[in-house]
């Protein structure tokens, strides 16, 4: 049944994670005495023993000694049964944050609903859990977005905090690199059409439940060493302790198993291996409430060998929403035929950029426009970086210098000095020039500027405080790269790089093993 007039019922907003003692001690209790199963205490031999020595002191108990009162035996059987419990409490507890959190993420997609767009132009109101690949839904303000997808229509402010962290609102629009959106987040401001590209079970809200859920405690290199070492020092203690009776007895003298028992466990370290697999449960929750999921405790050891980290420029190091400043003619190029060829071509572009440059030049030369579906559009590849559109048997296009250069088939030298000049003038001030051409003539330059986000210098100075090396990847030519690079501090860049360049950036991981260096 079509109902276009209905709007979707409210979406339950992603709930915080209810990760506080009070909420999870109770089931962390009754973990806690549910763990005294020996099979699960093998994992960590040295609480094993502690409960070893626990029950053979309760059994120690209830048999009559001259020298140890029973209440002392008694009082110190409950410390050990106190130690046991207290471990694993602390290990229970560690294991419900996280459950918590897979909770909590999975209540933001309850009852969520979509409004699903018809083969006739409708829209029918759906349960979220029934849209599938391609299916187009339409977002309105307040709404919670269904669904990983591409917007196909529309510009609109997204709150993407419950997924990236990022408290401030970001744009989405069609067209460009930021189209992309995601499920279970809140739309701001105005309107969107989605168009679904996951299935239920394949959505990144879903894969973040199965990261979390399936987040496995392998221990690490590091816990692997530290456990032999644990257990070393638990078998050395305890070949003392059990050494001691026949001492005893040689020098005509007893001391009682209770007391011996006391001492083993005083001994041997049994903080550290009680508390052990809490830690590591703990740091890898921790990581998830900032918005990073870690599978394992070794994948987070992983990262701390890390040496060099390479970073996408636009929307990481920079916000990504470059802006058309002004334009450049060439030699021979008035203003107008400039302005003319630099519109057309962008007048099918939907990135933010060629927003940009159409709304710069039809502030500054303002002309009649061609019908968009009179245009036959060439959209912007990450391979060729052009754009443009063919139009009553003329060709306009624009695109990276270096790009542009190869598609009119000319070299850098060809270029006019003046406009070679203003290209350089806008590389080494750290904007992106691009150049435009018409029929194969080269009209001019288009200057977009591009804005570093606060702090982000201040954090390449803690990371390489820490001994990472960071590494800038950019498609920009390398005067705007290395401008942009000294701005916000990075340690090298990669400029002119296709995505073949980007993943063979650094050398190989066999390389990288060799020697000894770890590429993220």
């Amino acid at each position: 049944m079509n109902m276009p007039a209905i709007k979707p019922a409210a979406a339950k907003a992603p709930e915080q994670a209810k990760t506080a003692i009070s909420a999870l001690w109770r089931p962390a209790l009754v973990q806690a005495f549910v763990k005294l199963d020996p099979r699960q205490l093998v994992r960590s031999p040295v609480m094993l023993v502690v409960e070893l020595t626990a029950i053979f002191t309760t059994v120690l108990c209830f048999i009559p000694d001259n020298v140890v009162p029973t209440f002392v035996a008694a009082q110190i059987a409950l410390w050990l049964w106190f130690t046991v419990l207290f471990a694993n409490f602390a290990e229970a507890l560690a294991e419900g944050r996280g459950k918590a959190r897979a909770d909590s993420l999975k209540a933001g997609s309850e009852g969520l609903s979509a409004r699903r767009k018809m083969a006739n132009g409708s829209f029918q109101v759906v349960p979220a859990a029934n849209l599938r690949k391609g299916d187009v839904v339409r977002v309105e303000a307040g709404e919670m977005i269904p669904g990983d997808g591409e917007v196909i229509e529309g510009i609109a402010a997204v709150n993407e905090a419950a997924i990236t962290g990022e408290s401030a609102p970001v744009i989405r629009e069609s067209g460009g690199d930021r189209s992309a959106v995601t499920g279970n987040t809140r739309l701001v401001s105005d309107w969107l059409l989605v168009k679904i590209t996951a299935n239920p079970g394949e959505s990144t809200l879903d894969r973040m439940i199965a990261l979390v859920e399936g987040a496995k405690r392998q221990k690490t290199p590091n816990e692997v060493a530290l456990d032999i070492l644990l257990i070393g020092l638990t078998l050395i203690f305890l070949l003392v302790v059990v050494t001691l009776q026949p001492f005893a007895h040689f020098a005509n003298g007893s001391l009682p198993l209770v007391f011996l028992v006391a001492l083993l466990v005083t001994l041997i370290p049994t903080t550290i291996g009680g508390l052990l697999s809490a830690i590591g449960i703990a740091g890898m929750d921790r990581l998830v409430r900032l918005n990073v999921i870690a599978k394992s405790g070794r994948a987070v050891e992983a990262a701390g060998d890390v040496h060099v980290l390479l970073l996408d420029k636009t929307g990481t190091i920079t916000f990504g929403n470059r802006r058309c400043s002004a334009v450049y003619a060439a030699p021979g190029v008035n203003g107008r035929e400039l302005a003319e060829g630099a519109l057309f071509a962008s007048l099918a572009d939907e990135t933010a950029e060629g927003k940009s440059i159409v709304e710069y030049l039809r502030g500054l030369h303002p002309q009649p426009e061609p019908a968009l579906d009179t245009l036959t559009a060439v959209p912007f590849s990450a391979e060729t970086r052009l754009s443009g559109v063919d139009y009553q048997g003329r060709v306009y296009r624009k695109g990276a210098v270096d790009s542009l250069l190869a598609f009119l088939g000319q070299q850098r030298a060809e270029l006019p000095s003046a406009l070679s000049r203003e290209i350089d003038k806008i590389a080494q001030s750290g904007g992106t020039p691009l150049l435009v051409c018409a029929d194969g003539k080269l009209l001019g330059a288009i200057h977009l500027k591009d804005v570093v986000k606060p702090g982000i210098r201040e954090r390449f100075a803690e990371l390489r405080k820490l001994g990472i090396r960071t590494v800038m990847v950019t498609g920009d030519n390398p005067l705007t790269a290395a401008a942009i690079a000294a701005e916000a501090g990075v340690d090298d860049v990669l400029a002119e790089a296709t995505p073949e360049k980007k993943t063979g950036a650094y050398p190989s991981r066999t390389e990288r093993r060799s020697s000894g260096r770890h590429v993220r």
